[in-house]
This record gives structure tokens, C-alpha cells and sequence, in this order.
């Protein structure tokens, strides 16, 4: 595989995966958005089985939500404002006319009402305002071109509904800030929201969000942009019901987006953190997210098959009482998005019931630090996953990395996992399709990759390490795999070839599902059996006949096999292995997978029923074999 553009210009990136790994060029300005490269290619037509079928599929990735100087602008004292002192109004304020409103004061109920032409420009200046409405939005823009909402620098200000509206009708207002029109929040005062009802602040068509210090309380959702929610700067506490950020039109091609460039987030929300019914794009800021109560409130998984957590579909525990999301479809997501999440910078810190990051179509990372609990995936695209710069740790999942396509081209990555660190297959998360939470319907052969170029990944995984449903292709980088203490999986895991030709690979787990990479390999390894189990913290040692080290590694689990792989490792040549600081066996790489125990080479895995040589996969599904007995 051939990386184009080795800086993470995301919008511009072209990851081709051809049969032969041949370089795919293209055309494409690379400053263009709407030019916008396919983060990966997944599967197409598979007749026959042949990968020749593949397709890259281009989709056009959000672009940077565009502001005017009139956005920025929240200096009016030169606009000859007009003055409303709240204390004196009794009932709905109305404003029919274009032009700068100062509103100070208490307004106890009526709220604030804006109804001009749909080619007018309204601003509304809180310097100090409490608005109230019991039976409708506190604020409620029915028709005008742009209406801006300025916090004056100093104040403070509250807005807040009822928890029950005069009109109640699915298209009638449900928020404490609701506007018909574009809605720009700008200024550094500080804005209140009690979001009685349903939502807190919301937009029909565009809501951007400039600066302020905004704190967001809603029965339902937080802040709501139907056409592109962005945020510029400033900072956004949001306690929401159901979603923290959201936008909504998923009807119109280009919309439904969620942009931000900056800011301080802290997100509560019962369902997902961010939500797009497009795209997600960040560009900076800081994330505090928690959704769905948190990783700890995840739904249980239990196998469903005795024999090998990470070769079936995981299914929730029999024994787990049926949680919101299961009877009621919330989604609690950290976050999510129908097409496409793009993180170029930013710092996350995200906490989900469901998934932590989750697409229906693709997920890239070029930059930023992300650490991740998540009480089911970690991150999860039914197309594919890009990584080629930046920080993520996932701490806590149930299985890692997920996704059709997996490339990896940089970066540092870190996955713990209950069942398969990085899981390589076709179909698509029932929870993002309609079904039961943690359902992931798995196809047994496909065209499915996953592919190492570069970056640092390393893996603590309960099920299988790498499992890829097709191929593994590693060229480059650095990967160490602590794999499963359980007979039932391996270090690594595949259906079709592990073809390794550069990087350095460590990986460690049960002897029962080993498996090496294959021998179309360029790059030679090894895969050790040792006659017993070591424990965790031995210190395994490759050297050369000169005494160079090749690699050293301690688990941080007990481990039986180790697989090792170096571009310094050369066919022909002798090497000594260590465990514990004694030699346990010395060789020589003759052939691009070794198989040893302590005697020296071997034909095949050493390691009792379920081990086979040659350099190979495991057997798939419907050939597994025997357990091996203690």
C-alpha cells in the first residue's frame, strides 16, 4: 500500500488497497474540501471471491464551517441599539423590525419573540437579561434572515422554558432558545439555557456558535442545528437528556454537520455526546464527554460460544436485566455520525455506554489526544478506519478497533479489550442499524484489511489481538500484541494471508489459536511455543549470533507462544531466544516463518491440538478445531 500525502490532509487523503497494492494517484487539490479524497476503500461486488472487484469509494468530507465578520462582530455600541428594560414588560416582547434589541432585566413569563422578514437582520444583546416563558420557547425566532444573540461581556444571563408548551405539536417549537432562521451566538458574557421541556437551544437551519461561555440544561436534547452546528470558540457545558450536540437534516445532501474549530466542551448526555445526521469534523477544542451514564453502564457481554471469544457474534448476557438501550433504542454514543468523523487536533476524553466513536460509514484521525472508555467499541465505521497521526488510547472496550477496512499509518495507538483488540470484518453494529445494541453480523470471507504502514499500535486484548475476517498487510511501524491467555484465541487472527514485509511485530498469547504470519512474507519471524506457560513480566530476548538485541518485550500477561518479527532479522542467519534471562534455544532463520520450541525448528506448532505450522492462519469458522486439554 502506498500512502499519498504523508501529512494528514484528511480532506485530500487516498488510501488504495488494489489487488497487487499498486499506488493509486489522483488529481485532486489537496486544499479542497469539496474535492475530497476516499479516506479508504472498502468492499464491492465479490464474484467469485476475487479482490480485483474492489472499488474506492469517494465521499466528499465535511468542510470547515465558513463565518462572516459580521459572525465575529459583537461590539454594538455603534449600531444605535434600542433598549428594553424587562422589568418594565409584562407578557411577550415582540420585535418586528430589523435592528440591535439590549435586553436587561427580568421578563417573569411571555419570553421573547422575533418575526421580521425573512431578509432582515436582528440582534439581540443580553447584558444582564432573565427570560422566562411557562408555556412556550423563552425565545423564539419565527422568521428573519440572520438574528444574532450577543453576550455582553460582564453579564450573565438565563434563559428558561416550562416543562409543558400551549402547542405541543411535532413541528411547533420545543426548545428554550428555538429560531426558524440562522442563529449566531457570539460575545463573552455567559448564557444560562434550562431547557425545560425538550431541547435548550436549537436552530431549524443553521446554528453557529462564536464565543461565550454557555451552559446548557435539557430535558432532551442540548443544542441543536439542523442544517450545521458549529462552534468557532468559546466554552459549552451541556447536561442533556437525550443528545449533547446534534444536527439533523438528513434529507439534504451537504447538511446535518457538526463542525467545530475550537473551544472547552463538557457534554453529560443520556444519549449520545455528539451526534450528526452527516458528518462530524474537529479541528480543536478540548472534550469532556460522557454518554449513557458511561462505559461502566454498558450493556454485559457473554460469548456465545464456549470455545473462542472472538470467532462468533458477542451476544449480551442472559443474566443482564434489559437496559435503556435495548428496549428503547437510545443510542449512547460518545460520538456519531451517519457518513463520516474527521479528527484533525483536539483532546477527548470520552466516556460511553456504546460506543465511544462511531460511524456508519468512515472514521479518520490525523491528529489530537483521545483516551476512551467505552462499554462496547472503542471506535466502530461499517466502512473503514483511518489513523495517521495523533494519540488514542482506548482503555476500556469490548472490542477495540473495529471496522471493514483498518489502515494505520501513524500515530500512537493503544487498545485494551475485553474480546479482540482490533476486529477486521464485514457487515454492519446493530446498534447503528435499527438492532439490539453489541450485535455485530459478521461475514466469514470478504475483502477486508487490515493494514499497518507506520504509527505505534499496541494491543491488550482478552480475545484475539489482530483479527481481520480477510487479510493482514504490515510494511512498516511498530505493533505489540498482549494477547489472550484463553486456549480459544491467538495473538493474531485471519481468514486469509498475513503478508508481512516490514515493521517490527511482537505478539504474545495462548498457544491453543496461534498463528504467524504467512509464508508469502518478505520480512522473516518466529513463532516460540514454550513447554510451559511464563508468567507475566518475563522478559523475552531475541538476539543475534554477535549478541545484538533484535527485540525485547515483558508481557504484562502470562503468555505461551511470542511471535517476533524484525527488519533486522535476515534469512540465513543465527539467533539466540531468551526468557527470563535464559537461553531457551537457539536457530536459524531459514525460511520467512520460523516455528520453534525448545529443541530448535520445527514444521509446524509445537503446541498440542488446535496448533498448525506452515505459517498460516488459524482455521475458520466451521474448521475449528479440538480444544486442547489441560
Amino acid at each position: 500500500m502506498k500512502m499519498e500525502n504523508k501529512r494528514f490532509k484528511l480532506w485530500a487523503l487516498l488510501l488504495c488497497f488494489a489487488t497487487a497494492l499498486s499506488a493509486c494517484g489522483g488529481d485532486e487539490d489537496p486544499t479542497s474540501t469539496s474535492a475530497a479524497a476516499a479516506v479508504a476503500e472498502t468492499a464491492a461486488a465479490q464474484a467469485n471471491g476475487s479482490a480485483e472487484t474492489s472499488a474506492v469509494v469517494a465521499a466528499d468530507l465535511p468542510a470547515q464551517a465558513a463565518y462572516e465578520e459580521e459572525d465575529l462582530a459583537a461590539d454594538w455600541s455603534a449600531e444605535s441599539p434600542t433598549a428594553i428594560d424587562l422589568n418594565a414588560e409584562a407578557g411577550p416582547v415582540r420585535i418586528t423590525a430589523a435592528g440591535t434589541y439590549a435586553l436587561s432585566g427580568k421578563l417573569s413569563d411571555g419570553g421573547i419573540v422575533v418575526e421580521v422578514s425573512n431578509e432582515e437582520k436582528v440582534r439581540l444583546v443580553l447584558n444582564g437579561a432573565d427570560i422566562h416563558n411557562e408555556n412556550g420557547a423563552a425565545i423564539r425566532i419565527v422568521e428573519a434572515e440572520k438574528v444574532f444573540l450577543t453576550l455582553q461581556e460582564g453579564t450573565e444571563n438565563v434563559v428558561s422554558d416550562g416543562e409543558t408548551y400551549a402547542d405541543m405539536a411535532e413541528d411547533a417549537p420545543n426548545a428554550a432558545v428555538y429560531s426558524k432562521a440562522d442563529l449566531v451566538v457570539n460575545g463573552t458574557g455567559s448564557l444560562v439555557v434550562q431547557g425545560n421541556y425538550k431541547d435548550g437551544l436549537s436552530s431549524r437551519d443553521d446554528l453557529k456558535i462564536v464565543s461565550g461561555a454557555i451552559e446548557v440544561h435539557a430535558a432532551d436534547d442540548g443544542v441543536v442545528g439542523r442544517d450545521v452546528l458549529a462552534v468557532k470558540d468559546g466554552s459549552l457545558t451541556v447536561e442533556a437528556g437525550g443528545d449533547g450536540l446534534k444536527s439533523t437534516n438528513d434529507a439534504e445532501e451537504g447538511r446535518g454537520n457538526i463542525a467545530i474549530e475550537g473551544g472547552a466542551f463538557v457534554i453529560d448526555a443520556g444519549g449520545d455526546g455528539l451526534q450528526a445526521a452527516a458528518s462530524v469534523r474537529v479541528d480543536g477544542g478540548s472534550f469532556d464527554i460522557v454518554s449513557g451514564g458511561g462505559s461502566a453502564n454498558g450493556e454485559a457481554h457473554t460469548d456465545d460460544q464456549a470455545w473462542g471469544k472472538g470467532m462468533g457474534a458477542r451476544q449480551p448476557a442472559e443474566s443482564a436485566a434489559p437496559s435503556a438501550t435495548a428496549t428503547d433504542a437510545v443510542s449512547m454514543k460518545g460520538i456519531k455520525a451517519a457518513s463520516h468523523i474527521v479528527a484533525t487536533a483536539g483532546t477527548f476524553s470520552i466516556d460511553s455506554a456504546d460506543d465511544a466513536i462511531h460511524s456508519n460509514g468512515t472514521i479518520a484521525i490525523g491528529g489530537g489526544e483521545l483516551s476512551v472508555s467505552s462499554g462496547d467499541d472503542g471506535l466502530h465505521a461499517d466502512a473503514s478506519i483511518v489513523i495517521e497521526g495523533g494519540s488514542l488510547v482506548i482503555a476500556k472496550s469490548y472490542e477495540g478497533i473495529e471496522s471493514a477496512v483498518v489502515a494505520i499509518a501513524g500515530g500512537d495507538v493503544r487498545v485494551a479489550a475485553d474480546d479482540d483488540g482490533v476486529n477486521v470484518a464485514g457487515g454492519n453494529d446493530g446498534s447503528s442499524a435499527g438492532g439490539r445494541p453489541g450485535v455485530d453480523t459478521f461475514a466469514e470471507t470478504g475483502d477486508y484489511k487490515l493494514v499497518i504502514t507506520g504509527g505505534a499500535l499496541i494491543v491488550d486484548a482478552e480475545g484475539d489481538g489482530l483479527d481481520s475476517n480477510g487479510s493482514i498487510e504490515m510494511s512498516g511501524g511498530a505493533v505489540v500484541v498482549y494477547g489472550p491467555t484463553s486456549a480459544g484465541n491467538g495473538a493474531l487472527d485471519y481468514n486469509g494471508s498475513f503478508e508481512l514485509k516490514g515493521g517490527t511485530l511482537v505478539a504474545a498469547g495462548s498457544s491453543g489459536m496461534a498463528s504467524a504470519p504467512s509464508d508469502v512474507s518478505t520480512q522473516a519471524s518466529i513463532l516460540m511455543t514454550f513447554p510451559q506457560t511464563q508468567a507475566a513480566g518475563t522478559t523475552v530476548r531475541l538476539e543475534d549470533a554477535a549478541g545484538n538485541e533484535i527485540a525485547a518485550v515483558a508481557p504484562t500477561k502470562e503468555f505461551r507462544t511470542i511471535i517476533v518479527s524484525s527488519p533486522e532479522m535476515k534469512l540465513g542467519e543465527s539467533y539466540i531466544l531468551y526468557s527470563g534471562g535464559s537461553e531457551i534455544v537457539s536457530f536459524e532463520v531459514s525460511q520467512s516463518v520460523t516455528w520453534l520450541n525448545e529443541t530448535g525448528a520445527t514444521e509446524a506448532q509445537s503446541g498440542g491440538p488446535g496448533g498448525f505450522g506452515g505459517g498460516g492462519r488459524r482455521p475458520s469458522l466451521g474448521e475449528r478445531p479440538t480444544p486442547p486439554q489441560p
